[in-house]
């Protein structure tokens, strides 16, 4: 008897593949979130140094060091990058191509 391995293609969003409700918004805290560890591991800090950097109680840093970006609104995070000295566009557009009216390219 052989068994048949079966395989769903992912949408691209884990969150939402799981049929969670808010699968946007954690994918987008997600993404976020790896972004703000990349810099934060490049610059090599240590935990108190990153606590003044971003401006969070240390206990805050060990849980965004651990990924867990559930704990941050998605504008913290934001405030994180440009407290990293990034540069931050977001592109607004209608989720229908009919609607080409509403494209807006905002800086930070």
């Amino acid at each position: 008897m052989t068994q048949e391995s079966m395989f769903e293609e992912s949408s691209g969003n884990v969150f939402a593949d799981l049929g969670l409700s808010d699968a946007d918004e954690l994918f987008t805290r997600g993404r976020i979130g790896i972004q703000v560890l990349r810099l934060l591991q490049q610059r090599n800090l240590k935990q108190r140094e990153i606590s003044e950097l971003l401006g969070i109680p240390q206990p805050e840093v060990s849980h965004l060091m651990k990924g867990e970006f559930q704990r941050f609104s998605e504008g913290k995070l934001l405030i994180f990058l440009k407290r990293l000295d990034t540069e931050i566009t977001l592109h607004l557009r209608s989720r229908h191509a009919s609607d080409q009216s509403f494209d807006t390219v905002i800086s930070l």
